[in-house]
C-alpha cells in the first residue's frame, strides 16, 4: 500500500501555500499604490496638451492623490464593518484598474479628473487596509511583511516614473504610458479573488487566516465585531495623524520640487531627474529594514530622532551646498524618508486588535494626507513669491519639528483601544514590545500602556 502523509502534514502544507498566496497578493496590491500617481508626473505636459487642461485643472490633478487618500480613506472603517477586507481589496483593485483604463480613453478634461479620482479611491481603500491585513495574517512577522510591501510600493513608484515616458514613446501616445499600469491592478485583484470567495462562504463573524480545513487561512475576529473605536477622540490618534501628516507634508513637497531645487543649483534637467529618482532608489532597502527594526525595539525614539537628523542635514545642505554635495543630500533625504515606513509600522504597533488597526490607520492616513496636500502647494507658492529656496525649505524645517515632536510622544508603547476606552476581545502584545512582568497573584507589575 502506498504511504499516505499524515493529516497534520497536509494541513500544514495547505496553510503554508495559503500564506504564500496572501503574501504575494499583498505585495501586488502594494505595487499598485503609487503606479497611477508617479506615471502621470513625467507625462503631465503631454496630458495637458492632449486634453487642453487648464492651469486650475492641472493643479487639481496634482493635489488629487492626497485629497482622495484623505476623503476616501476616512470611510474605509465603515466599509470594513460591512464587507470583509479581501472583498474590499478586490473591489479597490477593480476600481483602480477601471479608473486607469477609462481616463486614457476620454478626450474630456473633466472626465479625466473624475476617472483619476475613481482610480485613486481604490488606492485610498487599499492604503488603509494593508496595515490591518499585516496584523491579521502575519502577527509574528509584522515588521518583515510591512517592510516587504513598503519595498514593493517604493519599487512601483520608481519603475512607473522611469518607464512611463519610454512606454508612451514606444506606443506613440501618452495614453499607453498611463493605461499600461492597469494590468498590474488586474493581477492584484485576481490574486485576492480566491481569498474573497472562501471568505464569502464563512460565517460573518470571521475573516480569513489558516484553518484546519486546508485553506491556509485561520479564523480571526472581524474588525466590525468589536466596539467602534474613534481615534479622533484620543490623544494618540491626533499625535499619529500629526506625525504622519508632517512627514507626508515634507515628502510630497520633495517629490514635487526637489528636481527644481537641483536644476536651480546648476544641474541639467536629466541629471536633476536622476537625482530625484536616486532618492527613491536608496529608499528601497530602507523601506524593507525600517518596519523590522520598529517591531524589535521597545522604544522607537532612536528611529524618530535618526530620521529627523538626516532630514535636517539634507535641508541644510540643499540651502548652502546644493551642487557640491548633491549625492550626500540625496542619500540623507532617502534616510529621512524612512519616516514613512516607520509611520505605517507604528499604526500596527499602536493597536491591539484588527478594529483598532483599521480605525487608527484610516484616521491617521486620511487626516495626514489632508495635511500633505498643502505641502507641494505651499512650497510652490513660497518659491514663486520669494524667488529662492530659503523660505520654502524653512517651512519644511517647521514641518520636521512637528514630525519630531509628535513622533517622540508616540515612540513609547501605548494603544489606541486603551485611550478610546474600548474592551477588545483579546489583548495580544504588539510584536517587538516585551510583555510586562507578573506577580504570582497575576497582577502586572510592568509599565502601564501609554507611559
Amino acid at each position: 500500500m502506498p504511504a499516505t502523509a499524515p493529516a497534520g502534514t497536509a494541513t500544514t502544507g495547505a496553510a503554508r501555500r495559503g500564506t504564500v498566496v496572501v503574501l504575494i497578493a499583498m505585495i501586488l496590491v502594494a505595487l499598485n499604490l503609487r503606479l497611477a500617481i508617479t506615471s502621470l508626473g513625467p507625462l503631465l505636459d503631454e496630458v495637458r496638451t492632449g486634453l487642453a487642461l487648464s492651469g486650475l485643472l492641472a493643479g487639481v490633478v496634482t493635489m488629487l492623490p492626497a485629497l482622495a487618500f484623505a476623503s476616501v480613506g476616512a470611510f474605509t472603517p465603515w466599509l470594513v464593518r460591512r464587507f470583509s477586507p479581501p472583498r474590499l481589496l478586490v473591489a479597490s483593485m477593480a476600481a483602480l484598474a477601471t479608473g486607469q483604463l477609462l481616463r486614457v480613453t476620454t478626450s474630456s478634461a473633466w472626465l479625466f479628473v473624475a476617472t483619476s479620482a475613481l482610480a485613486l479611491a481604490g488606492i485610498a481603500v487599499a492604503n488603509v487596509l494593508l496595515p490591518m491585513l499585516v496584523r491579521q495574517y502575519f502577527p509574528h512577522r509584522a515588521g518583515l511583511v510591512t517592510g516587504a510591501y513598503m519595498m514593493s510600493l517604493t519599487i512601483g513608484a520608481s519603475v512607473s516614473a522611469g518607464t512611463a515616458v519610454p512606454i508612451a514613446h514606444a506606443a506613440g501616445s501618452w495614453r499607453a504610458g498611463l493605461g499600461f499600469w492597469a494590468l498590474i491592478a488586474v493581477a492584484a485583484a485576481a490574486f485576492w479573488v480566491p481569498v474573497a470567495w472562501r471568505d464569502r462562504r464563512r460565517p460573518a463573524a470571521t475573516v480569513v487566516g489558516a484553518t484546519k480545513q486546508g485553506t491556509g487561512l485561520r479564523p480571526l475576529a472581524r474588525p466590525g465585531a468589536t466596539a467602534v473605536i474613534r481615534p479622533s477622540r484620543t490623544r494618540l490618534g491626533w499625535l499619529m495623524a500629526g506625525f504622519f501628516g508632517a512627514q507626508s507634508f515634507g515628502a510630497y513637497a520633495q517629490m514635487g520640487w526637489l528636481a527644481q531645487v537641483f536644476r536651480d543649483a546648476g544641474f541639467r534637467p536629466e541629471t536633476a531627474g536622476l537625482l530625484l529618482a536616486g532618492v527613491t532608489a536608496v529608499a528601497v532597502p530602507i523601506a524593507l529594514l525600517m518596519p523590522t527594526l520598529a517591531t524589535r525595539m521597545s522604544s522607537l525614539r532612536p528611529l524618530v530622532l535618526g530620521t529627523a537628523v538626516a532630514s535636517a542635514l539634507s535641508y541644510a545642505g540643499l540651502l548652502w551646498l546644493p551642487y557640491q554635495g548633491a549625492l550626500a543630500w540625496m542619500v540623507l533625504l532617502a534616510l529621512g524618508q524612512g519616516t514613512f515606513p516607520l509611520a505605517l509600522a507604528m499604526i500596527g504597533l499602536r493597536a491591539r486588535t484588527g478594529a483598532g488597526v483599521v480605525s487608527l490607520s484610516a484616521f491617521t492616513q486620511s487626516t495626514g494626507y489632508l495635511i500633505a496636500a498643502l505641502g507641494p502647494l505651499s512650497v510652490g507658492l513660497l518659491y514663486e513669491q520669494t524667488g529662492g529656496w530659503l523660505v520654502p525649505i524653512a517651512l519644511l524645517g517647521v514641518a520636521l519639528l512637528v514630525q519630531t515632536g509628535t513622533g517622540w510622544a508616540i515612540a513609547r508603547p501605548r494603544w489606541i483601544e486603551d485611550e478610546a476606552g474600548t474592551a477588545p476581545v483579546s489583548r495580544p502584545e504588539p510584536a517587538g514590545v516585551p510583555r510586562p512582568l507578573r506577580r504570582r497573584s497575576g497582577r502586572s507589575v510592568g509599565p502601564r500602556p501609554g507611559r
